[in-house]
């Protein structure tokens, strides 16, 4: 079961030649889950050759130009392919209105439902192998992080077991391993917990740009397998980044190491560092926390499953 992070843009403010604006992209299971639009996210699509029909929802942290200016793009790609699905948009309260704007002015062809969603603070989607949070971030205009979580797996199976049970080799098995009881021929009841090892943690993604550093942010994404995070500048512009309402690189590791994630992916990078200059922001985000990585546009992660 495969779960893949790809990081479509890393620029803060402004698109640059080897850095798109902000986005990130989740495949799992042959969906995929879009968290922000910044300018240029059509191109790491395409080179990464994504399907833009397989786009399940898109999260919107928040309603900065640098985040939502590639959404238009993505919306009238749907002339150009055949969806037969709606597509869900979650964001704050103005989503709908620049949604709607674009539709209007831009006099966007779309043959499929659109449906925007409000965020507030909770479960935002809940499917059933998966769970959606959002929370919210202190940054110049409502904003939010999300949390992309899978539910908990059934343990492992184990046939030595059942067989010492006397449960004939079959389709019995598979509904115990799928959760359901069976009841053998002397009228024993097997419960699945009979004959499987505890549940397995499932995988935990989290996603944070735009705010200012606040030790609640790591109760949401703590124990996360990937966190991706705004390290927007180094620590000798510490104020800058306050007055902004932004993080630093070592704010965003002080939450990973808070939170006890397994990686912190830096990404939101000013543009007034160079691509050799980004190292700068490794530098003191890996004083912090040690597994910290830049982040670059079209980068992928890959998350294994937990036994």
């Amino acid at each position: 079961m495969n779960f893949e992070v790809f990081v479509l843009g890393t620029s803060g403010m402004m698109p640059l030649p080897n850095r798109n604006l902000t986005s990130a992209m989740i495949r799992r299971e042959g969906e995929l889950f879009l968290f922000d639009c910044g300018e240029g996210t059509q191109v790491s699509l395409k080179k990464l050759n994504l399907k833009w029909k397989k786009i399940n929802s898109i999260f919107i942290s928040h309603m900065h130009a640098d985040h939502v200016t590639g959404l238009p793009g993505i919306l009238m790609l749907s002339s150009q392919v055949d969806r037969d699905t709606p597509l869900t948009l979650y964001g704050p309260g103005r989503l709908k209105e620049y949604v709607d704007a674009n539709r209007r002015i831009l006099d966007i062809y779309i043959n499929y439902e659109i449906i925007v969603k409000t965020v507030e603070e909770g479960v935002i989607l809940e499917e059933e192998e998966f769970v959606v949070r959002a929370f919210e971030l202190n940054h110049t205009k409502p904003c939010f992080g999300y949390v992309f979580e899978e539910k908990k797996r059934p343990g492992l199976f184990h046939p030595e077991v059942a067989q010492s049970l006397g449960i004939p080799m079959g389709p019995m098995w598979g509904i115990l391993q799928k959760g359901g009881s069976v009841t053998l021929e002397d009228g024993r009841v097997i419960q699945p917990s009979d004959v499987m090892g505890d549940l397995r943690e499932g995988r935990k993604f989290s996603y944070v740009t735009d705010s200012l550093y606040s030790p609640r942010i790591a109760e949401y994404v703590k124990e996360s397998d990937l966190f991706l995070c705004e390290g927007m500048f180094t620590d000798d512009l510490v104020e800058s980044a306050r007055e902004k309402k932004h993080m630093t690189a070592s704010d965003a590791a002080r939450i990973a190491k808070e939170a006890n994630v397994k990686q912190l992916g830096l990404l939101h990078y000013s543009p007034r560092y160079s691509d050799y200059e980004l190292r700068y922001l490794l530098k003191d985000a890996k004083k912090v926390f040690a597994n910290t990585v830049l982040s670059k546009d079209r980068m992928r992660f890959s998350l294994p499953l937990k036994d």
